[in-house]
């Protein structure tokens, strides 16, 4: 996989750091296409600590994989601060892991709005005591948006894993 741009360590540093903290791992991705987890699963021993994930693309998806509340997506919309938290929360419960890592978001090149244009993606993080969701504005391709979201939320993932060890 071409890394170019990126930190190509970073999945093998995320890895490293869920096995020092003997935590494990599940996600859930919509607009990323299962990025994160073919990201992860290059790394050598990322079976010990990567529980799995589920791309979580359509809305029934959401609701039935991700456990998110039907009437979530109706008021806010499958693109929303409100989507990625219960997507973070949902897949953490489902699977009894430390960690829950959601994506959701618009990778284009169409389907943008005024308000959520293409490029638009929340990513959200769950663990015992904390869940938080960041949103984020992209740009370029579609496979750019959906590099760019995947790199993204492995750097965030590590963050709140290395913050969580001191």
């Amino acid at each position: 996989m071409n890394t170019a741009g990126y930190n190509a360590l970073l999945p093998n540093e995320v890895v490293t750091a869920l096995k020092t903290q003997q935590a494990s791992l599940a996600v859930a991705e919509s607009c990323s296409g299962g990025l994160i987890c073919a990201l992860l699963t290059q790394v050598p021993g990322a079976s010990d600590v990567l529980y799995g994930g589920v791309v979580a693309y359509s809305e029934a998806a959401k609701v039935q994989l991700a456990q998110v509340p039907h009437r979530l997506l109706k008021q806010f919309g499958m693109v929303s601060t409100q989507v990625a938290e219960k997507m973070a929360q949902g897949i953490r419960a489902a699977t009894s892991v430390t960690w829950g890592l959601s994506v959701t978001g618009l990778a284009g090149p169409s389907g943008g709005t005024a308000e959520l244009p293409v490029g638009t993606v929340f990513v959200g993080i769950a663990s015992e005591s904390d869940t938080h969701v960041k949103r984020f504005l992209f740009h370029g391709n579609r496979e750019q948006v959906r590099r760019h979201t995947a790199f993204t939320a492995l750097t965030l993932l590590h963050k709140s894993i290395t913050a969580c060890a001191t």
